[in-house]
Order: structure tokens, then sequence, then C-alpha cells
């Protein structure tokens, strides 16, 4: 697997980086569980004392955290400095919030003598984070900053177009104090996953990337009989309603669809219309869509940035060819874009019948399929007709019809007049092919502990 920097926006290759020996691995994995042995006895104020530390330090050096982002992955630098400051906004989370998150928990029993029952919330041990390249702190930050908060120690697989990124965010916990051994990333081959899934210290992995990867690594754990989390792909439904402020919805739906080049697992992808406003929609987003400005990400005045390399700008003109064949209209909006860099051009699909498979497959990049319905029954419908099951989000003048809808919209996660979006301290996770497990807040705090019950029995309640 070739680790390498490779700017999207001029295509330069800036570095590159060799694999890990199996050696390495093994000595991260003993080192790792070597730091979990002492990690655990810490207390949640040593804890909190080094992800305060971490956040204060990318907040710090904000700008040059971003630029490795905007160098390796080719996000809009105002985007990379915005994640940066999300990263530091979940360590911050846990610090203010694991220790109560964590406490031990009395129980209720229905009979006294069944005892003085307490559940308690123990690290497991290490742990392995497979991460993807589209939000490469951010990804690190709500798996990293959870499990260390609970005294779990992590060794991170990376993807292989953000090396600097990975090797930077070592750094950063480090300086801040981390033991050795306690976080180590991984330039690792597909082979030494398996190696790392198969050794008795490793009790868990967290995966965030494509369906296949998903399946593979679960498949995986699953034989090793450890436990994971998956956070796979998506095609979240922007369902807009009859009553819904279009002029604000369609600049929401630009946003929402374009943010990170469009490169997000959560953005809007599937643009479900009510009839009535469905050509007023169109005719607004197209002129939206059209205002984009593609160009350097470094440059303030971009608003459209690449892909993240040329080969998935290819997949993605791949997969547009291949819809149209199948069916669909393809309409190319704005002014072309730069032939330097990993660009595509913002394309509207419309009339995805229900017969084409392209229907159900998730653009990574900036391409919307728009969807007329009936009605809201109908828009519920469409919104349901997917093999994924993330986010979504629902527009309309009624906050609190839109919540009636949106709790019909079989998602983890539905925003009423918002795409839906990344918080500190809001929940992350889908169901279906979306994957399953939680990230942030107490859910994913949770999501690699032991919770053991610890019964005080009166030894004569029986007798």
């Amino acid at each position: 697997m070739a680790y390498a920097t490779i700017n999207p926006y001029t295509g330069d290759t800036l570095a590159t980086f060799a694999d890990a020996t199996d050696d390495e691995v093994r000595a991260a994995l003993g080192a790792a569980h070597t730091a979990f042995l002492g990690w655990r006895e810490t207390s949640f104020a040593q804890r909190a004392a080094i992800l305060q530390k971490a956040a204060d330090l990318l907040r710090r050096d904000s700008d040059g955290y971003a630029k490795l982002l905007t160098l390796e992955m080719g996000k809009l630098f105002s985007e990379a400095k915005a994640e940066v400051e999300l990263s530091a906004k979940i360590f911050e989370y846990y610090v203010r919030n694991a220790a109560t998150l964590l406490a031990p928990e009395k129980l209720p029993v229905l009979d006294p003598a069944e005892g003085d029952a307490t559940l308690v919330h123990e690290p497991l041990g290490v742990l392995l984070a497979i991460e993807p390249w589209n939000f490469p702190y951010y990804q690190i930050a709500r798996i990293l900053a959870p499990q260390l908060s609970a005294g779990n120690t992590l060794l991170l697989k990376h993807a292989s177009n953000v090396p600097q990124c990975a090797a930077a965010f070592e750094r950063l916990m480090a300086e801040a104090g981390l033991p050795q051994g306690a976080f180590r990333n991984l330039y690792a081959t597909r082979t030494q996953i398996e190696l790392i899934l198969n050794d008795d210290r490793v009790h868990g992995v967290a995966l965030t990337g494509s369906e296949a990867a998903g399946s593979v690594v679960a498949a995986q754990a699953g034989k090793a009989l450890k436990k994971s989390t998956m956070e796979l792909g998506g095609a979240d439904a922007f369902v807009v309603l009859a009553d819904a402020d279009l002029e604000k919805t369609t600049r929401w739906a630009v946003f929402g669809r374009h943010w990170n080049g469009g490169q997000v697992c959560v953005s809007s992808k599937r643009m479900i219309i009510v009839d009535p406003v469905y050509e007023d929609f169109l005719a607004r987003y197209r002129i939206g869509v059209a205002g984009l400005v593609a160009g350097d990400p470094f440059d303030p005045a971009t608003t459209l940035a690449p892909l993240s390399s040329r080969g998935a700008a290819d997949e993605i003109k791949d997969k547009i060819r291949e819809a149209v064949k199948l069916g669909a209209k393809a309409e190319e909006v704005g002014p072309p874009v730069p032939n330097q860099g990993a660009f595509v051009q913002p394309t509207i699909l419309t009339d995805v019948g229900e017969d084409n498979p392209a229907r159900y497959w998730e653009f990574f990049g900036p391409v919307s399929m728009l969807f007329r319905a009936k009605d809201e029954d109908d828009a519920v419908r469409i919104a349901n007709d997917s093999p994924f099951g993330l986010g979504g989000s629902v527009f309309t003048a009624d906050p609190a019809h839109g919540a009636k809808v949106a709790a019909r919209i079989s998602t983890g996660m539905v925003f009423v007049n918002h795409p839906t979006k990344v918080e500190a301290d809001l929940p992350f996770g889908g169901i279906r092919r979306s994957g399953y497990g939680r990230e942030l807040i107490g859910l994913g705090l949770k999501e690699f502990v032991n919770h053991k019950l610890i019964d005080v029995v009166d030894i004569d309640a029986h007798f």
C-alpha cells in the first residue's frame, strides 16, 4: 500500500512513506498494551489535562494543521481550519463530560434481596482505528478522545493519501503529554490489519470508510470475536416540503451537497422535492450551483474544492456516464472547472427511475440527484428507498410538522431545516448499509468499555 502525499490541486507528489514492517506492528502492539496497563489506572483529571492540552495545541497551531489537510486531500483552507477547531471541541467535550458519563450507575432492583447492584464502566485495552481521508483529523479525534477518556489505548491505520496528517496527530498527542505507546500511527498494510485483529491484546476495531472495506474488516473482527463499529456510506435525503422557504432552502442545499468537495458521507446527495415546488427549487438550485468557484483550495475566493485524487475524480465521472446509460439525465452546471487538479464538473442528475441502479449509488463528489415527489408521503417513501440509513433532513416552514416527518425517515440522524451536520456534542451513526455503532457523546464513549455488574448481596438474604 503506497502511503504518499499527492496534492490534489497540482498533482505533485510531495512525500512518500514506507509501509510498516511486521516487526514494527508487533512492537506497536506491545507498546500499546504496556501503555494501557498504566493508562487505565490514571484518574479522569489526568486524562482530561492531556486532552485539554491537545485541544489547546490544535488551536495554537491551527494554520499549520489546516495546511496539511489542504495539501493532502484538497479541502478548502477555510474548511480545513474549521475541521481543526471541531477536533479541538471534541477533545473538550470529553474533558468536561467523560467523568460524569462513565460514573458508576446504581441500578434499581425489584427486590432488596437482590443486593446492592452497581454498573461500572471499565476500559477494555488496545483498540484499532481504521480511518478515511475526507476528514483526517476529525475522524481520529472522534474515536481517540472518547477512548482515551475511557482508559483504552489506540493504534491508527489511516488512509494512504493522508500520511502526514496521521503523523501530525501522533506528534500532537505526544506533545500533549500522552504516555508513549498509548496512541500510535501505523502505515499498516491490509494484511497487517488482520494480524492486529488476531492479537489477543486487541479488543476491538472502529472503522469509518467504504462498504467494501467495512465488510472485510467486520468479517475479520467477527472471526476473531472482537467488537467492531462501522461508519460506512450514506446517500442522505434532503426533503423539501411545499411550504419550505425556497430561497433559504436552496442555499442550504448547495452547501449541503458541495461542502468538502461533496466528499462527505452525510452530504445531501438525494434531493426530494414535492411536486408543487419542484420546478422552482430546481431553477434556484441550478443558479446556486453555477455560482460555485472551482480553483486553488488555498485561495479564499474558491468555493469548490478538487476531489481527493485524480482516481476519485475519474471514478465519479465513470459513474455519471453509467447512470446516463441506464436512463438518467445529466446536466453539467456552471463554468468549466479547471483542467488542473482533480476536479469534477458539478452535475445534476434527474429522471433517475426506480429501475435505474444509480438511484441507490453513493456519488462521492459534486453530483446531485433530484427526485420529484407527488406529495409528502411519496417524499418519505423515496427517502426510505435506499440501502443506506445514515442521515437526512427535512425543510419546512412548520418545524413541529418537520419533526413528525423526520420521525418517519429511517436513518440514524435527521435534521429539520438544516442539512445533516457534525457537532462535538451530537451523536453520529447510521443503520443498514451505513453501518452500526455510534460515535461521539456518551454513546461513542461506551462502545468499547466493559459494562460490569458488581452486586453486593447480604450473605443471609436467601436463608
